[in-house]
């Protein structure tokens, strides 16, 4: 197949692939492949049959080298190649085959593992976190018939909602095998249905645990309360003092940077975030700088008295974990010794709280000037036939920095058939196929102008 295959004919082609893409999407999602922190035994049937069936898939588009990467404790790592025409760049495609699990079913219109057509949507988890990305870059080699102008590497972990286990740190130490030129990480999407969308930074993670633990057991707060030293009390004010009046983070040392680059409006965010009528957003400042460029802290889970099973007792033990979200170029143990230096100097009524370390996970700040984003937001918008926007991501995709590590010149393309009404994670997941479409076309156009610049 020609590598001067231009827009207009791939995108003809990729509509007649839709019927196979949309079968592969259907597949992969009726496989139950739910990850656990740990990689139990229980999980293993469910991921290996997935990660079966991404081979498979990929195998009829084209690939014939495969090297699945085994790791100790880790899910098996779908890793294929297609070696690149002389003088041609590589492009590694990278995608998860996990899922998270589909919390109360009772929430679903439909089985969340059993695919369901519903207009020019399929439901069902992992349709869009992230089959559908897996389909769509498959579908992108099938359009130059399984021998695309470029190189292509393949790479489907199966324990990126759990924290990737040891694979997240190996990449850096086999630099070789993820050697390329550019990487698309199909594991985000577009701010909304019918917007090209680029993501250009990820938040990175810096958790932390707080105990307080003031008396050796709960005494009767009639009696002792007003001078006894409450547990509770002593946590609830020490979180409280992370933030400001006005929901502001209001610890010294975290990074917040503007966002200048447009994104998405307060009523869209309120639809998305599901706010509750009248009720306010915390915070100053733009969306972009309190969700993409700025820190968060969200109270996790806290360890207190039910309400139902409440007395009336000075609470001697308290805890809960705090996730801290960070400025995408900020180092997340820079930002997590801030937040714990914070909370040990806080001193609730004279109480020391016990802070300590957790989860950390580095953010991504794409460099976005150069010919490769040029020629990617081209695609992007020739795919959508729509002006390409660039956005933050407020949550972070763990692989991302060690994959920058072990290919530090490599350009990398955050992107995918999500959509910010898609529900990932929640009920009712869904992904729209003329998203799924698209991303393929943009997937496929883009092997067709880097092969093509590189033999220009």
């Amino acid at each position: 197949m020609s590598d001067t295959t231009n827009t207009e004919e791939l995108r003809a082609r990729v509509k007649a692939l839709m019927p196979q893409i949309t079968n592969d999407i259907e597949t992969l999602v009726a496989i139950p492949s739910v990850s656990i922190a740990g990689y139990p035994e229980s999980t293993h049937a469910g991921l290996a049959a997935a990660e079966q069936e991404v081979t498979r898939v990929f195998a009829d588009a084209g690939v014939e080298q495969f090297d699945t990467i085994n790791l100790p404790g880790t899910a098996p790592i779908v890793y294929g190649e297609i070696p690149a025409p002389p003088g041609a760049p590589t492009v590694l495609l990278y995608g998860h085959y996990d899922v998270v699990g589909v919390g109360d079913e009772s929430l679903w219109e439909t089985s969340p593992f059993v695919p369901t057509r519903i207009g020019d949507a399929i439901h069902g988890r992992g349709t869009a976190d992230t089959k559908g990305n897996i389909a769509a870059c498959a579908g992108a080699i099938r359009a130059w018939g399984g021998r695309p102008p470029v190189g292509v590497k393949i790479v489907v972990e199966g324990l990126e909602e759990v924290g990737g286990g040891a694979f997240t740190n190996y990449p850096q130490t086999d630099p070789s095998r993820f050697a390329s030129d550019v990487m698309v990480i199909a594991d985000t999407g577009n701010l909304r249905p019918g917007t090209p969308t680029l993501t250009v930074g990820l938040r990175g993670m810096a958790n932390v645990m707080i105990e307080v633990r003031t008396l050796a057991s709960g005494k009767h707060s009639g009696m002792y309360g007003g001078a006894a030293p409450d547990a509770l009390l002593a946590l609830m004010r020490g979180i409280a003092s992370l933030h400001d009046d006005r929901g502001d983070v209001a610890v010294a040392g975290l990074r917040r940077d503007a966002w200048t680059r447009g994104g998405t409006t307060e009523e869209e965010f309120r639809a998305l975030a599901e706010v509750a009528d009248g009720m306010p957003l915390i915070g100053t400042g733009t969306l972009g700088e309190r969700v993409w460029t700025g820190p968060a802290i969200t109270v996790i889970g806290v360890d207190v008295p039910s309400v139902d099973n409440a007395l009336n007792a000075v609470s001697p033990y308290a805890r809960a974990k705090l996730n801290v979200r960070v400025h995408p170029e900020q180092d997340p143990l820079e930002a997590q010794d801030a937040i714990v230096r914070h909370l040990r100097e806080a001193m609730p009524f004279g109480v020391a709280l016990t802070v300590t370390p957790q989860e950390t996970g580095s953010g991504y700040a794409a460099q976005i000037e150069g010919p490769v984003y040029d020629i990617a937001r081209s695609v992007w918008a020739d795919a959508w036939q729509a002006e390409t926007v660039y956005i933050g991501a407020g949550g972070s995709i763990p692989l991302v920095s060690s994959l920058h590590q072990a290919a530090p010149n490599a350009d990398i393309l955050l992107a995918g058939v999500t959509d910010g009404f898609a529900n990932i994670h929640g009920p009712n997941e869904r992904v729209l196929l003329d998203e799924v479409e698209r991303t393929t076309l943009a997937i496929a156009d883009l092997f067709g102008r880097l092969g093509a610049r590189a033999g220009a």
